[in-house]
């Protein structure tokens, strides 16, 4: 079994560039922890906590059209319908999915699942 790492997308509205070609194919890849730790010591994101998304967005989104890279000044002239779609679909792919255990009710009997939190929730 092998961990898929990038996942394809059309934008809904998709980014037009300076020369007028629109752009609304990508790829995204999952994020790592320094992703998500790098863009806090930016001073745009200490400046306004809005901006983080910008940074993180730019930094995972590898392919978008012909684009060679995707640069924080590409996602800010995106679009708010194609940013919430994006910001979707970064949740979707790098949000652990919830994990069930079996558990018997000490009162009742019952079986049933019960879903356990992560580590330090």
């Amino acid at each position: 079994m092998s961990l898929q790492v990038e996942f394809d997308f059309v934008l809904p509205k998709g980014f037009v560039d300076d020369e007028g070609t629109l752009h609304k194919e990508g790829t995204m890849r999952l994020a790592t922890a320094r992703d998500e730790i790098a863009p806090l010591r930016d001073p745009r994101v200490r400046a306004n906590e809005a901006y983080l998304v910008v940074i993180l967005l730019s930094q995972v989104i590898t392919r978008l059209g012909t684009l060679q890279r995707v640069r924080p000044a590409v996602i800010e002239r995106m679009f708010a319908a194609d940013i919430a779609f994006l910001q979707d679909l970064y949740r979707q792919i790098n949000d652990p999915q919830p994990q069930y255990v079996p558990a018997v009710c000490p009162n009742c009997g019952h079986e049933h699942e019960v879903e356990v939190g992560l580590l330090g929730e």
